[in-house]
């Protein structure tokens, strides 16, 4: 069979790329085998802003202007809301955090989403003594909503493969690739950390980190924003909150811990002081390299292969504009930026 495009995973980057190319009709497969999850245990918050320093996102406007016309978009498509809005209020430990956040809202830059006044506060349950920092214009993505939704259609329409994808079988010829019973001219890697088993490549400099978040129940908080301290506490409904978020750089497991849940609960409980009950706890592997920046482009030698990967923490933000920009590359030569583009490592 004859197709434009093998996808290799469907976490944000591998959709994001997937819904390109049904608005540019071209055919495709998907194969994905839910053995990575970084997407669905995603907070999913899109935010222009560096909470712990009050310094912009980089590239944030743009990614948003792409990326928020795109998850609107994909709600009609599915019909199912996945894009929530929902306002941040960052906790101040001091005077000095005041003052930095007052200096920020001067700048241009956050005049749309940080709000130039303290917060005071009125839950009795939160510890903030010295009042929040209030950011406007933002939301919460459900991954998880958005994931399953795309792989029923994509399930529906024949496209998708739940399995685990085998290089061994892969074959590169001229110009196209040979794999199972198909034929394609470009293949795309999407896997997010799994791509430290795709031998074509392995010299990616990954510094990747584990992630760990609770949910918790707790009926008398009563939020209705993200709160932003040492943790984030993120309203789900019906007294439900997500708790997150550890960085573990040495554990590669996908296994929930011990002691992430005990950290996170030391630091949720110096913040709240409400009774409450954990209910669940996730993990997953935040696909980064070490400059911190995606890595997009095709192979050095074999030009049929192209990567989409490192969105590391912000991929709803990321994907589709990422999304565009290799489609871009791939069908009209149009050249990456050097910052995102792989070659940057190569040489």
């Amino acid at each position: 069979m004859n197709v434009d495009y093998i996808i290799v995973g469907l976490g944000l980057a591998g959709l994001a790329f997937t819904e390109e190319l049904e608005r540019n009709h071209k055919s495709y497969v998907v194969f994905e085998d839910n053995s990575q999850n970084s997407s669905l245990v995603a907070g999913g918050v899109y935010n222009p802003v560096i909470l712990k320093r009050f310094t912009p996102v980089w590239d944030a406007l743009d990614q948003l202007k792409s990326a928020l016309p795109f998850y609107q978009s994909l709600e009609k498509k599915l019909n199912t809301q996945f894009d929530f809005p929902i306002d941040i209020y960052r906790v101040f430990t001091s005077i000095e955090e005041q003052n930095n956040w007052f200096n920020a809202c001067d700048k241009p830059f956050f005049e749309k989403y940080m709000i130039a006044e303290v917060v005071k506060n009125h839950n009795e349950y939160i510890n903030a003594p010295f009042g929040f920092g209030h950011i406007t214009n933002t939301g919460k993505i459900d991954t998880k909503a958005l994931l399953q939704s795309y792989r029923n259609y994509l399930v529906e329409k024949n496209k998708l493969f739940n399995e685990s994808f085998d290089y061994d079988s892969l074959q590169l010829e001229n110009n196209e690739v040979v794999y199972k019973n198909f034929n394609s001219k470009q293949i795309v890697f999407c896997e997010g950390y799994g791509v430290v088993k795709n031998p074509f490549f392995k010299s990616i400099p990954l510094k990747e980190a584990k992630g760990e978040l609770l949910t918790i129940h707790a009926p008398e908080l009563k939020l209705e924003v993200i709160i932003k301290s040492s943790v984030f506490i993120m309203p789900l409904g019906d007294s439900y909150y997500k708790i997150g978020a550890t960085f573990n750089w040495t554990d590669k497991t996908l296994h929930p811990t011990k002691e992430a849940k005990e950290e996170l609960i030391k630091k949720l409980n110096k913040v709240i002081t409400v009774d409450y009950k954990v209910v669940g706890q996730s993990a997953g592997i935040r696909p980064t390299v070490k400059d911190r920046r995606p890595i997009l482009g095709r192979h050095s030698t074999y030009k049929q292969l192209a990567i989409l990967n490192g969105l590391g923490t912000r991929g709803v933000m990321l994907a589709p504009k990422l999304a565009k920009q290799l489609y871009d590359c791939l069908e009209n030569n149009k050249e990456l930026d050097a910052v995102i583009n792989i070659n940057r490592f190569e040489g």
